[in-house]
């Protein structure tokens, strides 16, 4: 089988050859810049640049003999563009090494902290001294509220955020005529260059993305306090999506494997909200949404969901999802041996092959085989899952636990 023959095997419930496997093919299943270069050094590959292409959570790009090493089976659409030595400037990373980010990236220092935003020099968030990663301190619609809301500047408000403002490659083009063809050719291009398959960011949050406005402990309150103007914002941010997903498509339909649309709707001890609030306010944009896609494009639909979310899965898979992401197992309810027991048949796991929050970072090399070797045995057979850790490798994770995550992967019976 072809890396993208095995990924679409299953995706559609069938067994493929071998574990599929991701990294780096989306925003969430990435490598941390810090630790990438010690990656390389351990496998004694030589020195490449570092390229960090998601700001926000500086995440590097990781080059074809890393890709190939691992066994990977998937690229993000993104990786067709930027493929020029111009389109990237020189920057440095929280410890002061060289590397460099994408032309568009603005970035300033004050004092001992670095500031991001747009362009005009709106600030969007800051990395302090001593984080790794920048975090959001611009809630556009924080002090307005939603009581009174009547959502007119809504498209105009989506690039102030860091997660909506902050461009990642793909992204950082706008969606008019000229914007869209450039996608067209890079997405084809990619497509003719690998045969991973190639995963497509489109993002489409309804309930994340006015926690961003409204800052979240405001906007969880708001799903109470007033129902009509949520369920408003959902219409209308949904509408946008709509359009935006078409002309998306219409462009890059035809290259693209999975699409990636994005809510986080869980938390550590299981869901944020009820399922009577997901039905009401997200199931049916969500399923109009994950249902054009489907129209517009032979792709498959994978929600990126972060959390203990097993009681909203039922009504996640009735809107039409595919595949779920990262597959959270060490939050409640989030048992993998039950979820491919209750779930398998329907829906795709797309993660859930390492815990990164107890053992990549703290186990030892042997542990963290075992673990991933153990989670294999569970969520593999018959399809319906492709090996991802549970989220980005972060920086504190030890290269000689990820060489042994996927070297456990790529001898697995």
């Amino acid at each position: 089988m072809t890396s993208r023959e095995r990924v679409l095997a299953a995706l559609n419930h069938n067994q493929p050859d071998r574990v599929p496997v991701d990294l780096s093919g989306h925003r969430s299943s990435g490598m941390a810049a810090l630790v990438y270069p010690k990656v390389r050094k351990l496998l004694g590959l030589p020195e490449a640049p570092i390229r960090v292409y998601d700001m926000v959570q500086q995440l590097a790009i990781l080059d074809e003999d890393i890709l190939d090493r691992f066994g990977v089976d998937t690229v993000e659409m993104g990786r067709g563009f930027l493929q020029e030595n111009q389109d990237w400037k020189d920057w440095e990373l929280p410890d002061g090494s060289p590397c460099q980010i994408p032309y568009y990236s603005h970035v300033w220092k004050e004092g001992e902290n670095w500031k991001i935003g747009t362009e005009d020099g709106l600030e969007l968030g800051i990395m302090k001294k001593g984080c790794i990663y920048f975090e959001q301190t611009y809630f556009p619609l924080m002090e307005r509220g939603i009581a009174d809301d009547d959502f007119s500047d809504l498209e105009d408000i989506l690039g102030h955020t860091i997660w909506t403002g902050v461009a990642h490659p793909g992204s950082h083009l706008p969606l008019d005529e000229t914007g869209l063809k450039e996608m067209t050719v890079r997405a084809q291009a990619l497509r003719e260059s690998t045969d991973r398959a190639i995963v497509g960011l489109f993002g489409g949050n309804l309930f994340e993305i006015p926690q961003m406005l409204y800052r979240m402990d405001n906007y969880l309150l708001y799903l109470g306090m007033y129902p009509d103007q949520v369920l408003r914002l959902s219409e209308k941010l949904s509408g946008l999506h709509l359009r935006n997903l078409q002309k998306w498509l219409a462009a890059v339909g035809p290259y693209i494997d999975i699409v990636l649309f994005g809510d986080d709707l869980g938390g550590q001890s299981g869901p944020l909200l009820s399922p009577d609030m997901y039905r009401r306010y997200y199931k049916p944009f969500h399923h109009k949404l994950w249902s054009r896609a489907k129209e517009l494009a032979d792709v498959k639909v994978m929600l990126h969901c972060c959390g203990g979310v097993r009681e909203l899965l039922p009504d996640l898979i009735d809107a039409g999802l595919d595949a779920i992401n990262p597959v959270q197992i060490n939050c409640r309810g989030m048992d993998t041996k039950e979820l491919k027991q209750e779930f398998g048949d329907e829906l795709v796991f797309w993660g859930g092959g390492c815990d990164t929050r107890d053992i990549l970072p703290s186990a030892s090399p042997k542990k963290v085989k075992e673990h991933v070797i153990e989670q294999i045995h569970i969520l593999h057979p018959q399809g319906g899952f492709v090996f991802q850790q549970v989220h980005n490798i972060l920086a504190n994770v030890p290269p000689e636990n990820i060489v042994a995550m996927y070297d456990a992967i790529n001898n697995y019976p």
